[in-house]
């Protein structure tokens, strides 16, 4: 499982707006300029996302997005899978049924289940508020997280 620019994108922006908008409605002109995001992909981003409820969009002058609920009401799994789909690591998991014909002979099934579980309940547990205020719990250094000087 890989989580594409545009899911990295959309919870940098929810982010953004949950953090910015106690000033009233937040523009995707300035999520984009605070981001570096470019506020096309921004749009296309933010439609999604208000079509799934998560966001209110005002248009015109004084316009812009909020969150339809508090920040403490999103977790990071709901926000990605909006506009990822699936979390799941494989494919015959990313339906509530597994149709898989192999599924009862499968030795590796147990595992790609115990996977998408892992992945489910972390990101479940980190609201959108503990992204803003940085309170995302901290996971043992791996080869890919290390911060190069």
């Amino acid at each position: 499982m890989k989580i594409s620019t545009k899911g990295r994108y959309a919870l940098r922006m929810m982010a953004d707006i949950a953090e910015h908008q106690k000033d009233g409605y937040v523009t995707l002109k300035d999520v984009a300029l605070r981001q570096g995001i470019s506020k096309k992909y921004l749009e296309q981003i933010a439609l999604h996302i208000s079509q799934a409820g998560m966001l209110r969009a005002v248009r015109g002058y004084q316009g812009g997005y909020m969150l339809a609920k508090p920040a403490s009401e999103y977790d990071v799994h709901s926000i990605l899978e909006v506009v990822e789909g699936s979390m799941a690591p494989v494919t015959c998991l990313q339906q509530t049924q597994n149709t898989c014909e192999r599924q009862a002979a499968c030795r590796t099934l147990p595992l790609w289940i115990g996977l998408e579980k892992l992945i489910r309940d972390y990101l479940s547990g980190i609201t959108l508020e503990d992204v803003v205020e940085g309170r995302i719990p901290v996971v043992k250094e791996t080869p890919y997280n290390r911060v190069v000087q």
